[in-house]
């Protein structure tokens, strides 16, 4: 062969390489309900990018925010499907596959955010998405810190029981309406995009959510009290469709889990710092900013709901308390 023959035929071949490589990769679809200034969707984008580079171009994944593929409801049966691939989706609704795994929205079970985080690394969070991903068929790959759950009222309150009576806007989620109804409250499950309006016009007197959603939709402007009840520290999971999982070698499952749990912390710590400014920011526009009895609230949510309500199982409660 000569040498141009020869030039012709190594050409050919890189090119052969180049379209096989093409045709290799796999297009995923990542969904969340998230916007794209939130840490949840930043972080996703970021680890989208890495799982790519990480896997020399195998995989390109293409994140979908703000409930462009569906709401949550949607994007979990997505899943199913095959219309997505991975998701972020709170533990409400892994329950809906297996019940025990609610069992973290349960009130006052997380301690403070970095109780949260230790119990990702800990042998129940492992027996208790093994629970699902055995249920559901999907693969949870990281948990996120979403922010904790405070209360804002007309009027200000310390105890459990000064919360009798109060009409108070709560998401119609078992788990969320547990310590309002345990402390004698009046739950009304209207749509977070009418919440504003109704705290203005007097419709409920109080709602609760992250502080980082209290200064993003402006409660604090028809709400002067912030009462720092943190009866639950949120959190979302990264889930990945039990159809990819299982068609990915071992190399890539490493990969994919280790970008997810580098970018779930990446977003923690975003929401953790976001929310220690708040407090102060709240503060600094005059609102009153109060601690609670948090003995006094754990106490009566114990006394008043069972967990077999939920389908949660107490001995789980008793190991996560146990993590440190």
């Amino acid at each position: 062969m000569n040498r141009g023959n020869a030039i012709k035929v190594l050409f050919a071949a890189a090119l052969l390489a180049a379209s096989g490589s093409a045709l290799a990769q796999t297009k995923l679809k990542w969904a969340h309900v998230y916007e794209t200034s939130e840490p949840f969707h930043t972080s996703s984008v970021w680890a989208a990018q890495e799982i790519e580079k990480r896997t020399n171009g195998r995989y390109h994944i293409d994140v979908y925010p703000a409930s462009q593929l569906g709401k949550e409801n949607d994007i979990n049966q997505g899943l199913t499907l095959g219309t997505v691939d991975m998701i972020i989706s709170g533990s409400s609704f892994a329950a809906k596959s297996f019940p025990r795994i609610g069992v973290t929205y349960y009130p006052y079970i997380f301690r403070n955010p970095e109780h949260l985080i230790a119990y990702t690394k800990s042998d129940i969070y492992k027996e208790l998405t093994r629970g699902y991903d055995e249920k559901s068929g999907n693969h949870i790959v990281a948990t996120t810190y979403y922010g904790t759950r405070q209360t804002t009222s007309n009027r200000a309150f310390t105890k459990c029981s000064e919360m009798k009576g109060m009409k108070i806007r709560v998401p119609d989620v078992a788990a969320y309406l547990a310590m309002p109804r345990a402390c004698g409250a009046n739950t009304a499950p209207i749509a977070f995009a009418e919440v504003y309006l109704a705290l203005q016009n007097g419709t409920v007197e109080a709602q609760e959510n992250p502080l980082t959603t209290i200064e993003a939709k402006k409660f604090y402007e028809v709400q002067k009290n912030i009462v720092l009840t943190g009866h639950i520290v949120d959190h979302l999971n990264t889930v990945i469709s039990g159809k990819l999982w299982k068609s990915l070698s071992d190399e890539d499952k490493k990969i994919f889990s280790e970008v997810a749990q580098q970018a779930s912390e990446k977003a923690s710590s975003e929401v953790a710092d976001s929310e220690k400014k708040m407090v102060e920011v709240f503060k600094k526009r005059g609102l009153n900013v109060a601690e609670v009895n948090v003995d006094d609230f754990r106490k009566t949510v114990l006394e008043k709901v069972p967990f077999e309500q939920y389908g949660y199982q107490k001995s789980d409660w008793e190991k996560i308390q146990a993590v440190k």
